[in-house]
């Protein structure tokens, strides 16, 4: 896959990064720990429907999991659960970063531009998350999956983003791996681009052309020309 962008990096001011998938390692993490989850309290699980929240405000995910699984699905002893590894995962340091964070964010600290987290993850677990791989006084701001009245894919979050940096978000460049936050970045008018991680371009983002890079390293060629 050759990155070529239908803009310049001149074009861009800022940058807003989604967090699960993009900057950390973590889909395939939260996947595993909510199959685990699962099987601790003997219920019926599908990969499947966990590839189906991905990118989605954990306050959409009971709908998800109903609409598979049955109406009546323990949803709150699942979360319950789930969130116990989970915190565990991140307490012990299991969770990496994806390859090309550090260099990017080397370059975009040599361009001084300002970089704000879109995540859809609650803020008390976003925060703990970069602290502990050492991004959280990396960026400059975060909006979070609790702090917007709508989640992925609609648009909130990413407006959110861009005036927490003072920038218009057609001068904003969204990294996103998921389809729903590709459509929210999208919907709010900014440039996107697609990492894909565990999910491939839907046909809609595929016919909205939006670009696609193999991984962050192309983002650090593009922003210094290489």
């Amino acid at each position: 896959m050759i990155f070529s962008p239908p803009f310049a990096a001149a074009d861009v001011h800022a940058v807003i990064f989604d967090m699960d998938g993009l900057l950390l390692d973590s889909e395939r993490v939260a996947l595993a720990t909510v199959a685990a989850a699962a099987a601790e309290l003997s219920l019926e699980w599908r990969y499947e429907v966990g590839l189906a929240m991905v990118g989605l405000n954990s306050k959409d995910g009971p709908a998800v999991i109903r609409r598979h699984l049955g109406d009546d699905y323990p949803v709150e002893a699942l979360y319950a659960s789930f969130g116990r590894l989970y915190e565990l995962a991140i307490d012990e340091g299991r969770i990496p970063l994806k390859g090309g964070v550090t260099e990017l964010f080397d370059v975009l600290d040599t361009l001084a531009l300002g970089r704000v987290v879109a995540t859809s993850t609650r803020r008390s677990r976003a925060e703990p998350k970069l602290a502990a791989v050492g991004l959280l006084n990396r960026v400059h701001g975060m909006v979070c999956g609790d702090e917007v009245a709508r989640g992925k894919p609609a648009p909130d979050i990413f407006i959110a983003a861009a005036g927490r940096l003072g920038v218009a978000p057609a001068n904003c460049l969204v990294l996103e791996d998921s389809n729903a936050g590709v459509r929210g970045a999208l919907a709010a008018g900014a440039r996107v681009v697609m990492v894909p991680d565990l999910l491939q371009p839907a046909d809609d983002v595929l016919a909205a052309g939006v670009p696609r890079a193999a991984s962050l390293h192309d983002l650090a060629r593009f922003f210094t020309g290489r």
